[in-house]
């Protein structure tokens, strides 16, 4: 049996979700009233695995968990903050991004999440910009490559030290023939705007640009000689810490360690939370992912969920499940099918569903709060990343399910959706204030929105009425796949899961990103829909991977030899 927060390496075991400044090897969490420094100071012989040397301030995952949870924290803890300097403790270099050893010895499926885990950060770091007041600015005291530009893209400014070494670059098509595998090249055409025949140039020119160029085409916001360049920057972030802030005199909220217990069975494991729990059933490949709702009535007033703090069940609950969401993704390769389902932690599932209504109320009607806005924030965020995970989700909705207001939202996340018809023992869907629009999905749209693609209008009388419905009702109102009587639930929904598990994973992973995302694009969408996926299928292709390919030749004076066919 595996200690809680043990960590056993990429491909198999458990990694260690739970950090904290005091335990972080290769940051540096400094707050100097309403500016903070984030610097890094990447730990060479300190890399998750054994097998590489983090040089140059590369990272891996170990490194990006620790970036991860100083974001998340600086918008809890720290609220007083408007200004977070990203910048490196290191001479001459920022970052030279992620490390190339790290890569060349992970599995595949952990590269592909790896990616994923790094940009859900950066999407972080846009979303507290965006948000929560806290605008980022990147401090490139020295090189930045590869991920290291790509971090710098997420800020919202960056500027470059020019001492006529120190360059700006995304060197992995011409040198590891792969592509930027965390919403580089997105950020560079939708974001910052740099026209399309200079991103081109850019992106293909290993040696980068130096700050006058770079600013020229705008990849950077601008750059200072080395001896003005740490003066200008403190400037900088003074002059953006100047603007009021309703937060000025908010007292931050201490988040606590998630750690679930583990206890190994035959064939598997099941991680338990205080709300959650997570049973994986390796030799099936099938997991139940089952979050509690609350028993009771939860607090209303402002002081009350202050009082509660990082306890208060929307904020324990939905950082439990975003746990979760990450072991399944980073432990669990073979886990295909992840079966959704809710319980109520105490009581009858009616109580527990006007629970989690009233709770939508509250959360939805106090957004001018700074600490329920930040727990809604968190709400979307863990949301997003369930839509965006690459594992089959079908959610089972049963009498004792508690699939209301915020916990809907995972059923609506769901790519199919069972719902029992017993008139003995009807089971119940119940629509929450925040389905109106407090947790968008990557593209943006609601996930009633998205799907009624087709009758947008009945997306919108859901929202409006916010019903709760029984099966018949919820099937006639298209929120459910199949509704199963009482005498065929248990073998339509044994076939149907036998039916997933037995087809090609990677067909379904790329059926799923193309259905999820109907309508729209933004730039988060097409990160993960777009890039991510053509980054799964590059880092597989022997002209990447190969024996002969550029990732596994990097460093060596060895050419790679390409197939030159394009497909």
């Amino acid at each position: 049996m595996l200690a809680p927060g043990q960590a056993s390496g990429y491909a198999s075991g458990m990694t260690d979700f739970a950090k904290h400044p005091s335990r972080y090897l290769h940051w540096k969490l400094e707050i100097d009233g309403p500016v903070a420094r984030l610097l890094m100071n990447v730990d060479v012989e300190k890399g998750l695995n054994p097998g590489y040397k983090l040089k140059l301030n590369s990272y891996d995952l170990g490194v990006d968990l620790e970036l991860s949870d100083a974001v998340q924290r600086l918008r809890f803890e720290h609220p007083e903050v408007k200004c977070v300097i990203v910048s490196s403790a290191n001479p001459r270099i920022f970052c030279a991004g992620a490390n190339i050893q790290m890569l060349g010895l992970s599995s595949h499926p952990f590269k592909v999440n790896f990616c994923k885990f790094t940009n859900e950060t950066r999407c972080s770091i846009e979303d507290a910009s965006a948000h929560s007041g806290q605008r980022y600015i990147a401090a490139l005291n020295g090189t930045a490559s590869g991920g290291g530009y790509e971090l710098a893209a997420a800020c919202e400014e960056i500027y470059l030290v020019d001492d006529g070494n120190s360059a700006v670059s995304l060197p992995e098509v011409p040198l590891l023939g792969v592509l930027p595998g965390t919403g580089g090249l997105t950020r560079l055409v939708d974001k910052r705007k740099v026209r399309r025949d200079l991103a081109d140039v850019f992106s293909t020119l290993a040696e980068g640009l130096k700050a006058r160029r770079a600013k020229e085409w705008n990849i950077i916001d601008g750059f200072f000689t080395k001896t003005r360049f740490d003066q200008e920057i403190a400037s900088r972030a003074a002059e953006i810490a100047k603007a009021p802030s309703p937060k000025d005199a908010a007292k931050g909220i201490a988040l606590d360690d998630i750690t679930p217990g583990v206890a190994e069975f035959e064939g598997g494991a099941t991680f338990t939370y205080r709300h959650v729990t997570l049973r994986c059933d390796r030799a099936k490949r099938l997991a139940d992912l089952t979050v509690l709702a609350p028993g009771a009535p939860l607090p209303e007033s402002i002081g009350a969920i202050h009082e509660a703090g990082a306890a208060y069940w929307p904020l324990a609950a939905f950082r439990e499940l975003d746990d979760a969401i990450c072991r399944l993704r980073l432990d669990e390769e073979e886990i295909g099918l992840v079966l959704l389902k809710t319980r109520p932690s105490k009581g009858a599932p009616e109580e527990a569903a006007r629970a989690l209504v009233a709770l939508d109320r509250t959360l939805a009607e106090k957004q001018d709060d700074w600490f329920v806005r930040e727990i809604v924030l968190l709400m979307a965020r863990v949301l997003r990343r369930l839509d965006v995970t690459a594992k089959s989700l079908f959610a089972l909705v049963d009498a004792e399910s508690v699939f209301a207001g915020s916990l809907l939202e995972m059923a609506l996340a769901a790519d199919r959706v069972y719902m029992r018809n017993d008139p003995k023992s009807q089971a119940h869907l119940t629509l929450g204030a925040l389905s109106r629009g407090a947790l968008p999905m990557p593209h943006g749209l609601t996930r009633l929105a998205s799907r009624f693609l087709a009758s947008p209008e009945k997306a919108d009388a859901l929202a409006r009425e916010l019903p709760r419905l029984d099966t018949p009702a919820a099937d006639a109102a298209g929120l459910v796949t199949a509704a199963p009587d009482e005498l065929d639930w248990d073998e339509e929904v044994r076939m149907a899961i036998e039916e997933r598990l037995s087809l090609s994973p990677d067909a379904l992973t790329g059926m799923e990103a193309s259905l999820r995302f109907g309508g729209p694009e933004t730039m988060d969408s097409k990160i993960y829909g777009r890039l991510s996926a053509w980054q799964n299928w590059i880092f597989i292709r022997p002209n990447a991977t190969g024996e002969r390919g550029a990732l596994k030749l990097y460093g060596q004076p060895e050419r790679p030899r390409f197939d030159w066919r394009r497909t």
